[in-house]
């Protein structure tokens, strides 16, 4: 009996060390922390197809952890609208940051993002009006057309932003993304006897203190350091 006992003893303790083995030499599962910088591609090609318009948004993000990103954009725009009875030129510079979020459960070592996020934004700017014409209601003489030329410097904006989008890795740590933006006005400098008829980074202002807009973004993903992927353990009853 005793020594049955024994080698029963020995197999328990032959199979524990042969799992504690096993478990050791199986590689733990990391989670990848870095920031990811890159470019809007859609204010890229306007310039290229529009000519009176010129444009260009840098974007970037950094993980905080396992959901949630901080984010921002910085970029600068130069357009020229000539509609039928007005011509404006209008330039600046914005900066955007706030978080997002990751809704998106990665499998294996997949970084993809499926995400909603926020953004405080501000951007100083100039209008400058070109041209505008007064209608007269005699055929005869036709519309008066005014060419002022008349420039304001130094005006402000601030907005809240509100991002919905993706990003897939498509390369190895290449990501390509697109998100769609819902913005509201918290201020507006306008021009004395003139409007913001069109904010850099905020887009049109026709609709009042509401604007949308959206961006294709290709971005570089630079790791800083990794961390152990928790995992999750099922017990039996």
């Amino acid at each position: 009996m005793r020594h049955t006992l024994k080698s029963i003893f020995s197999i328990v303790l032959l199979g524990l060390s042969l799992t504690s083995v096993a478990q050791d030499s199986i590689p733990k599962k990391t989670e990848r922390y870095g920031i990811r910088v890159g470019a809007d591609l859609s204010r890229l090609a306007r310039s290229f197809y529009e000519k009176d318009y010129r444009g260009l948004e840098l974007v970037a993000d950094y993980r905080l952890s396992k959901k949630i990103f901080i984010a921002g954009e910085i970029g600068n725009e130069d357009l020229t609208d000539n509609e039928a009875q007005l011509s404006y030129t209008t330039k600046g510079s914005y900066f955007k940051v706030g978080l997002d979020f990751n809704a998106y459960d990665n499998w294996l070592d997949m970084e993809n993002m499926i995400y909603a996020g926020m953004r405080y934004s501000v951007s100083t700017f100039s209008q400058q009006l070109n041209s505008y014409s007064i209608y007269n209601t005699n055929p005869y003489f036709g519309e008066n057309t005014l060419e002022p030329n008349q420039k304001f410097d130094g005006l402000t904006a601030h907005w809240v932003e509100f991002v919905a989008g993706v990003k897939a890795e498509i390369f190895r740590n290449l990501f390509l993304g697109f998100s769609v933006r819902l913005n509201y006005l918290v201020s507006n400098q306008k021009p004395e006897g003139f409007d913001n008829l069109y904010i850099p980074g905020f887009n049109r202002t026709y609709d009042g203190n509401f604007g949308a807009g959206f961006n294709y973004s290709v971005s570089y993903f630079i790791p800083i350091y990794k961390t152990a992927k928790k995992t999750e353990t099922l017990k039996k009853k």
